[in-house]
């Protein structure tokens, strides 16, 4: 009798066991919800973006073949430009005049967790165009990022706001901070500096001596904005021709057929970094951002 009481207590303690692993599983797989925090800052892009971090190219590409943007004059609207605004429980307020603005930080760069979003002023962020994003000065606005420690610099086009981490002026394009050597180490010293039109570059610094850049620098032969692609060519045609009547530039179609038929709409060709740069802001203008540089 009490080996039968025995074995039915030892029974009912590996019942009750099991119960308690299934309820202990079952709460570990309940999803965890972030609790509100009273007061926490208010942060306009919880939840914005499709992935958490940031991140750059798959797999490493050269774009020193990008131009610096041109520096020119553009009709500033209220987009992007709302004064002051808060971020983060911080407000900041616009420079009213940026013409003799220099300062001296640390620069960082976005990539793709923000490529495709729209920036402050409504256009897409393009991680291989050469822009960038401050805190305080007007949307648009041309400046020239030049790394303290190797040199090298880059006339960029703000069109966002950022960065809002604490030491960091300004954030770069993938593209941007490849030209300049930080997209390896995420962050660098730099100096920023109003860029204005009709401004000239600085001569690089290249072995020979001979070349001088400007801003008006020559492109290699073959060089155009791809703007889509295509299976059907009739598509292709038709999107073209569209593009094409409301464009300085001609507008072609580059067509393969491995290793699948493709029918890619091209403009150009471009001569030099100021006609490209001009293209990009006609295709602008239609709400095509995201061209992107090709050869042919």
């Amino acid at each position: 009798m009490l080996m039968h009481r025995s074995g039915y207590i030892h029974k009912c303690a590996g019942i009750v066991l099991l119960l308690c692993c299934a309820l202990m599983v079952a709460c570990s797989s309940k999803p965890v919800t972030k609790k509100p925090v009273a007061n926490e800052p208010f942060n306009p892009n919880e939840g914005r973006y499709k992935h958490d971090k940031d991140f750059g190219p798959d797999e490493d590409v050269d774009l020193s073949h990008i131009p610096d943007a041109v520096p020119r004059y553009e009709t500033r609207t209220r987009a992007g430009n709302k004064n002051p605004y808060t971020v983060l429980g911080k407000t900041y307020h616009l420079i009213k005049d940026e013409s003799s603005y220099r300062e001296r930080g640390y620069a960082s760069w976005y990539g793709k967790k923000f490529n495709g979003y729209n920036t402050s002023n409504g256009e897409r962020y393009d991680m291989y165009a050469m822009t960038g994003a401050h805190k305080t000065l007007p949307i648009p606005s041309y400046v020239r990022v030049t790394n303290l420690d190797n040199g090298k610099s880059v006339v960029v086009r703000i069109n966002d706001r950022g960065p809002f981490h604490q030491g960091r002026i300004i954030d770069l394009s993938y593209a941007a901070a490849q030209r300049i050597g930080i997209h390896k180490t995420g962050t660098g010293r730099v100096e920023v500096e109003i860029a204005l039109p009709g401004d000239a570059a600085p001569i690089p610094r290249r072995p020979d001596a001979k070349a001088v850049a400007t801003v008006e620098s020559a492109l290699p032969a073959g060089t155009y904005l791809q703007i889509g692609a295509f299976s059907q060519k009739a598509s292709a045609q038709q999107f073209s021709g569209s593009v094409g009547a409301k464009l300085t530039y001609p507008v072609i179609i580059n067509s393969a057929n491995q290793p699948k038929q493709v029918h890619r709409v091209r403009v150009g060709p471009f001569k030099d970094a100021k006609s490209l740069q001009d293209a990009r802001d006609q295709l602008a203008k239609l709400k095509i951002f995201e061209a992107h540089v090709v050869y042919q």
